[in-house]
Order: structure tokens, then sequence, then C-alpha cells
């Protein structure tokens, strides 16, 4: 009886340690964004005292570096030792992990496209309430001030929602030198000035529409946000599509190494199975 052991197909070295070099880069980026968000609280003293993180009012942008971070690092570190030391509980809890998230960024543009009126007003809801928030924390007045330059937006859907910010609102009883204005990201830009004038949105609201329009974005947040992702909906079209098949891949590879194993192991028993029939059979 020959004592030839058979040899399946392997999984190809490249492809291997491929799938180590993408998970050690996403799992050093995992790092860096858990320890940024980390370093982040810290400055502004919410690891000293953790009750503080329910204390604002609006949304704080540290939270998106925390948990992005987070789930990177967890994915990163399982695929990264699970493809190099062919742990099997660490790919599967990977391959888990990934088909979840997959999952629910299927469900999550189902639901956008199915319910896109209640999305938006979700999101109507949840920029103003941010608005309110604006001064009470850097990060997050830092977030509105870079979306409002970058969408040229001012407010939800107009520059009347800063109504809704103690220091901005046209009240008599507001005593605030920005009393019936806007943030500074709300004003136009002057190609020629170098130098970001902070207080060109004082007063902005208490001219004229026509007027306005010359000084400050009139229109919303979330008007220029709908119009962006149709201009642009091919590419973010195509960088979903890129993440799943990313995914999808990743889980196939999985799947496959896993079967081939399955096959290398059942036919390494193989020879011995028939030795020992043919041993009980007296040869």
């Amino acid at each position: 009886m020959s004592g030839k052991h058979y040899k399946g197909p392997e999984v190809s070295c490249c492809i291997k340690y491929f799938i180590f070099g993408f998970n050690v880069i996403f799992w050093f980026l995992g790092i860096a964004f858990l320890g940024i968000g980390l370093w982040a609280w810290n400055e502004k003293g919410v690891l000293s005292n953790i009750s503080s993180i329910t204390d604002l009012g609006g949304f704080d942008p540290v939270w998106l570096f925390v948990v992005v971070g987070g789930v990177m690092f967890i994915l990163g570190f399982a695929g990264c030792i699970g493809a190099l030391r062919e742990n099997t509980f660490l790919l599967k809890f990977f391959s888990v992990f990934l088909g979840i998230i997959f999952f629910l960024e299927l469900t999550a543009g189902v639901l956008a496209f199915v319910f896109k009126d209640w999305i938006k007003d979700q999101l109507y809801f949840f920029i103003n309430n941010n608005i309110r928030a604006y001064r009470d924390d850097i990060d997050l007045q830092n977030l509105i001030d870079f979306t409002q330059e970058y969408w040229q937006c001012c407010g939800a859907f107009g520059a009347d929602d800063w109504n809704l910010n103690i220091y901005f609102n046209c009240t008599d009883s507001n005593a605030s030198r920005e009393r019936c204005g806007v943030p500074f990201s709300c004003c136009t830009k002057d190609p020629a000035e170098d130098v970001i004038n902070t207080q060109c949105g004082y007063d902005a609201r208490q001219k004229p529409e026509v007027d306005q329009q010359i000084v400050i974005y009139t229109k919303g947040c979330v008007p220029q946000f709908e119009k962006w992702l149709q201009d642009n909906l091919t590419i973010v079209a195509g960088i979903f599509i890129g993440i799943a098949l990313l995914q999808h891949f990743a889980l196939e590879k999985k799947k496959r190494k896993k079967e081939k194993k399955s096959v290398l192991q059942k036919h390494s028993l193989l020879p011995l199975i028939l030795n020992t029939a043919v041993a009980a059979m007296g040869f």
C-alpha cells in the first residue's frame, strides 16, 4: 500500500499575506481613530468625568472616532491574527462581523430609499438639535462650520433656523452681540480675503432677503445635501458597491479556505483508515 498522502489545493500565500497586510492597515487605522477620540475626550475632561458624555445637548463628533475606531480595531485584529495564524475562531468571528455589517448597510440603503421623507425629517430634527448646542462643544461647532462651508448652506432649511440658538435668535430679550445673526460659516466667501472675518454674520438676518443673499448662504443644508447626493450618486453608489464587494470577497475567501481545510483533513485520514482495514483483514 502506497504511503503517499493526498495533496489538495492550498491557499495562495500571496492572497493570504495580502489579506493579512490589508487587515494590518485596517487595524492601525482603527488604533489611530480610537486614539484621536480618546485624546479629544481627555482634552475635554470627559475621561475624568464619564457622566459628562451625556451632558452635551447635541451630537459629540468624538463618538464617530471612538465607535468607528473601535469597530476597525476589532475587525482588523481578528482578520490580521486569523489570517496569519489560521485561527478558526477569529476567522469565523471576522466573517460573521463582516456579514452583519454588510446586512446593516444593505438594510440602511433600502430603508433610506423607502422612507426618505422620514429620513429627511430626522435629519432636520438632528441638525436643529445641534444648532441649539452650537456653542456648547467646540468639536460640534467645528463640525457644523465645516458642513455649512462645504455645502454652502445655512441651518437645516434656511438661515432662520438659527433662531433656535440662544445667542443668534432675534428675540428682544437676547442681549448677545450675535443677535439676529448667523455663524461666520454661513457667510459667502470673498476670494480676495485672506483672513476669515468671524463677525461677517452679525445682524445678517435683520437685512432684507435680497440683501441677505449677497452676504450669507440662504439655502438650507438638508436641500444642499440632497442636491449633493444627486450630483454624486454614481460616486456614492460606486463606493458602497466597492465596500460590499470587498466584504463579499473576504467572506468568500474565508469560506473557501474552511472548505479546503475540511477536504484536506478528510483525505489525510483516508490512508490511515485503509491501512487499518488491511491490517484487520490479516494482510
